[in-house]
Formats: C-alpha cells, structure tokens, sequence
C-alpha cells in the first residue's frame, strides 16, 4: 500500500510539473502572439497614413498579410509639395519578410527624398540593395511622386504588377514602364514616366497577391476583374473602393485561404480646379 501511494504522489508530482510548463507555455505563446500583433501594427504606421487627402487629391492604402507581419509595403510621404507613393513586394512571407520590408520601406524613403525622380530613386536603392551582405530578397516596387495640384504623376516600375489608371471616360492605362525587380543586377537601369491625372481619374496600384487570389477552380482573380471592381466602386470614397475590391476578391476565392500577402493602394484625383 505504502508503494502504491508512493507511485501515486509521484504521478501527481508530475502531472503538476506538466500542467504548471503547459500554463508557462501558454503564457508564452500569447505574449508572443502580442508582440506580433504589436510589430504588424508598427509595420503598418511605418508605411505611412493609411487614408489622405492632398490638393486634389485622395489617397488610401492597406496591407493585408496572410500571417502576422507582411514581406508587403507601402509608402505614402509628403515631400515638400510632392508625395512619395510607393508598393513593394519582397520575395517571401511571415517574419523574416516582414522585417526585411521594413529595412528597404526605410531605404525606399530615404533615396525616394533625395530625388524627384523615381528612376534614379530605384537606381540608387537597387544598387544599395546589391551591396549589402547577405542579400535581400528580391523585391519588386512601384515607385512614384504626384504632384497633389496639377495631377502630374512621375513614376518608375521595378518588376511590380503594373498599376491601372482608370480614365473617367472609360479607358484604362497600365503603368509598366521602368526595369527589372530589385537586387539582382547593380547596373540595371530604371526609366520614369510621366503622366497628368485629370478629374475623376483612379490611379490603382497593388501587389501581386490581388490578382493572383486563386478560387477553387484554380482561377486567379486577374488584372480585368480588377479593373471591372473598381469601375463598380467609382461613386465611393478611395477607402471603400480598397475594401470592396478586396471583398470582391475574399468572395471570388471563396473557401480558398489566401497564399500571398495583398496590398492595395487608391489615388483618385476628386475635384481638379479648372484651368484659368
């Protein structure tokens, strides 16, 4: 009997041990699960503000990662009369991602503040990029500077899926001109391009998570779905327009849990003052 109750008060010894490790593994988890959901949040004030209004001008943007932190960024910054609008989109997900998006958002500003010109900006950025010890991961970015009063909009794509500008008369442009994605040749060059944005104009820059939102067939969303959302968004705000192309999204893949994080931006030029 007296083994008996030995083995016994061993056993509840154990389990005791067992049950305190599991209750400091739980805590840890949570506080860890904390500290993630706090460095998403930081993330995203780092990107800049999520919904602005300049000149002419209405700007929103929103990232949406499939885990805690996003391998996504985006840049809106005012530069003296100018803003910095910029998407980016690093070669993987989850934490180390997120902390590499972080660095280049930071490197993106700062050469995207010593220069008015986006092609020269990603021309310097890259080359830092192939300098550095190890390697980032390859990334693409959309980078541009708009004029908030005249609707000038001067832009470079680096291997980023072509932003659409929507005209209000029914037509749509993509913006593809620049060079190859970030980090692999020091001496690739980059070309800006210029366009002017006129009333009622929507300027839709995103990464590639969007179009490549898959539904159970197998079907991506793709770039004309896109395109055919946001022309059924237009009477709304820049930020009801992000969400409703992203829900129209959600709702094409269904039951499909997204692979890839997404990133959205919306400028639309409101009320253009007429020409004197």
């Amino acid at each position: 009997m007296r083994g008996m109750a030995l083995l016994a008060a061993e056993a509840q010894s154990a389990i005791t041990v067992l049950e305190d490790r599991l209750a400091a593994a739980g805590q840890e988890s949570a506080e860890l699960r904390r500290e993630l959901y706090e460095a998403a949040q930081m993330q995203r004030y780092l990107c800049g503000p999520r919904l602005m209004r300049r000149g002419s001008f209405e700007i929103a943007a929103e990232m949406f990662p499939v885990r805690h932190l996003s391998g996504d960024f985006f840049c809106v910054a005012e530069l003296g009369a100018m803003i910095l609008l910029g998407i980016g989109d690093i070669c993987g997900k989850g934490m180390l991602a997120g902390m590499w998006s972080i660095h280049l958002l930071e490197l993106t500003r700062m050469f995207g503040a010593n220069t008015g010109d986006p092609g020269m900006a990603l021309r310097a950025l890259n080359k830092s990029m192939c300098a550095r010890s190890p390697l980032p991961p390859l990334t693409s970015l959309f980078l541009a500077y708009m004029d908030c009063e005249s609707g000038e909009l001067l832009y470079c794509n680096a291997g980023h899926p072509a932003a659409l500008l929507l005209r209000s008369d029914g037509t749509t442009q993509l913006l593809s001109e620049g060079g190859p994605v970030l980090g692999v040749l020091a001496d690739a060059e980059f070309h800006s391009a210029r366009i002017t944005m006129e009333q009622g104009d929507t300027l839709l820059a995103f990464s590639d998570g969007l179009p490549e939102c898959c539904n159970e067939s197998a079907e991506e969303f793709e770039t004309e779905r896109i395109i055919a959302e946001v022309r059924k968004a237009e009477s709304l705000s820049t930020s009801e327009m992000l969400f409703s192309v992203v829900g129209a999204a959600q709702d094409f893949a269904g039951s499909c849990p997204r692979e890839d994080d997404c990133t959205l931006m919306v400028a639309r030029c409101v009320d253009m003052p007429a020409a004197a």
